[in-house]
């Protein structure tokens, strides 16, 4: 017996078994479903959860090199949009990200959605990890990468609802400031601490 075998034996009793999913709704970015399920003691439920598209973050990284070089900073930075979210009604700081397209890798989009929201390619793209962004509800998942060896290829190309203000932000600063206005996005709080966990 593997150790995935023996894992799933012993959390039988926490297993629901999915029996359908039906989509009872549709918009333009999600789909809500209709979960029909059995719970561990046999009892059927309902649950709503949400089918999108896989999203991607990317953690785009200036070294200290290259800040001291371009602006007279001496320490790393991240390179970061600022940007309105509808539903908070505010401006939040994140890293560049978005919807992976049909068929396109996640690296891919990845350097895509930096290259639109930023303006800069990156040489290095590495995968930090990937979550589900609220496994309680939602069915698709995040792609975090991280971005290095950065240049300036010039003016951004957001989406035509995307009005976005790229920033140069030290390192130690975001640490400090994340989970405060304007750094409201709890996918940007786990991206971070993915790229501290990694070897970058």
């Amino acid at each position: 017996m593997n150790d995935d075998t023996k894992t799933k034996g012993m959390n039988n009793n926490l297993i629901w078994e999915v029996n359908t999913k039906t989509g009872i709704y549709k918009t333009p970015v999600f789909t809500i479903n209709d979960q029909q399920a059995v719970s561990p003691a046999g009892e059927k439920k309902s649950f709503i959860t949400v089918n999108a598209p896989d999203w991607v973050i990317t953690v785009p990284v200036l070294s200290a090199n290259d800040m001291q070089k371009s602006a007279g900073i001496s320490e790393p930075c991240f390179l970061l949009v600022k940007q309105w979210r509808a539903g908070e009604n505010k401006l939040s700081i994140e890293f560049p990200g978005g919807v992976i397209n049909e068929g396109e890798a996640p690296e891919d989009a990845a350097l895509r959605e930096l290259r639109e929201e930023t303006g800069f390619k990156a040489e290095n793209c590495t995968l930090l990890g990937t979550m589900n962004p609220n496994p309680a509800l939602f069915c698709n998942t995040v792609y975090f990468f991280t971005a290095t060896a950065l240049s300036d290829i010039g003016k951004p190309e957001p989406d035509e609802d995307e009005f976005l203000q790229p920033l140069v932000v030290p390192i130690g600063e975001v640490y400090k400031k994340m989970g405060r206005p304007p750094y409201i996005h709890a996918l940007m709080a786990a991206a971070l601490y993915l790229y501290g966990q990694s070897d970058t």
